[in-house]
């Protein structure tokens, strides 16, 4: 195979490119503009640049997931390399749709997560072309909506997108892989009261006093997750209240308070099993307060864990192309939850750009891991695809 050469002015010019069609998650609050609008228009015309097979699907008004499919004569595997539009928000942030090429590093939100990886897969589609090998099945490049929130994109994708045999999505490893990592469950736990006024305080219901019962008992059980038995790869389960929200103003006796709460799950505990969890957990607050009126919301995302075989080709694929891209490869699981599980495939987590700088306020991503990341994607996939 002749050796992989990225393109590295190009590779520049489409990141920054990127960086600059600003394309922050709304979090599940209404936009008259779909959040990632502007970058799905983008991503579309790069995609289409290529020449590629170009498909779409709406997820919800304005939100539309877009891809590419370069074609193989049919006979080989589908290969998915997917990656997000969204970023995180940016308050306190300095220019953050300016991208600013330094030291051998762009910096910019989205730069790293993961922004750097959709640049790789235009690349990676080139470099393909260019080798003039014949592929044996379809690579599909995907850019999904909604990854930072509730991972809509993504769900719509593994139901009404292609279907697909293997993925792989560049969130940001520093280049090393990940097979598995722990499911996510958020969603939201309401208690409720009676308004009064606050100086007769005694004709209402305070939700948010029933509320700080309900802390105190979560937080025993965040304690008991702590004290299970780990998963060999993923660790132990978890718990975390994130949010709270509750009352209009101080001279009102609230009628409602709200949590948002996030569960991780490992492999063996299901969305039910959280659920009827957490039930449980609501009653033992119940012994507290009597009166106490609560309702556990429908999970606005449930995710399963990922946990992709040692075994499956990708994984063999992507380990060889790491070796001997790199001359070095570490296999673990991922600290984050991502897309991943959604695809409905055995699927890898490999990725240019730092962990530690997603969602930081001087977000960047080195230059030559873009690179790096082009050559493993081209060695992994030749390797899965090519005629024999």
């Amino acid at each position: 195979m002749r050796e992989i050469k990225p393109n590295r002015d190009r590779l520049i010019a489409e990141l920054s490119a990127l960086i600059r069609c600003e394309s922050v998650n709304t979090f599940g609050e209404t936009s008259p503009v779909g959040a990632e609008s502007a970058m799905a228009d983008l991503f579309e015309a790069q995609l289409r640049s290529l020449g590629l097979e170009i498909g779409t699907h709406e997820v919800t008004t304005g939100r539309r997931n877009v891809w590419g499919s370069l074609k193989g004569i049919g006979t080989g595997p589908t290969i998915l390399l997917a990656g997000h539009l969204d970023t995180v928000g940016v308050d306190g942030y300095t220019y953050p749709f300016d991208p600013i090429v330094k030291e051998g590093r762009i910096h910019g939100r989205g730069s790293c997560d993961m922004k750097a990886g959709l640049a790789a897969y235009l690349e990676v589609v080139r470099q393909l072309q260019f080798t003039g090998i014949p592929l044996s099945g379809d690579v599909i490049v995907a850019g999904v909506v909604d990854e930072e929130h509730a991972m809509a994109g993504s769900k719509d994708f593994g139901l009404y997108g292609p279907q697909v045999d293997y993925a792989i999505v560049a969130e940001p490893t520093l280049l090393q892989i990940s097979t598995a990592h722990k499911g996510q469950i958020l969603t939201t736990i309401t208690t409720k009261g009676l308004a009064a006024h606050s100086s007769l305080p005694e004709q209402g219901r305070n939700a948010v006093y029933h509320m700080a019962a309900v802390l105190g008992v979560l937080q025993d059980y965040a304690d008991e997750l702590s004290l299970r038995k780990a998963d060999p790869i993923c660790g132990k389960p978890s718990f975390s209240v994130g949010v709270i929200r509750g009352g209009d103003n101080a001279c009102s006796v609230p009628d409602l308070c709200q949590i948002d709460i996030d569960r991780r799950t490992i492999s063996g505990e299901t969305s039910a099993d959280i659920l009827n969890e957490l039930h449980d957990v609501m009653a033992r607050a119940k012994t507290t307060v009597p009166e106490l009126d609560f309702e556990i919301g429908t999970p606005f995302l449930d995710l399963p864990p990922l946990d992709t075989s040692s075994d499956a080709l990708v994984t063999k694929a992507m380990i060889d192309a790491c070796e001997a891209i790199s001359g070095q490869v570490s296999v673990t699981a991922f600290p984050g939850s991502t897309d991943s599980p959604n695809f409905r495939c055995p699927t890898v987590i490999c990725g240019p750009g730092d962990l530690a700088q997603c969602h930081s306020l001087n977000e960047y991503v080195t230059i030559d891991q873009i690179e790096e990341a082009v050559r493993i994607y081209v060695h992994a996939i030749l390797a899965m695809q090519s005629e024999p």
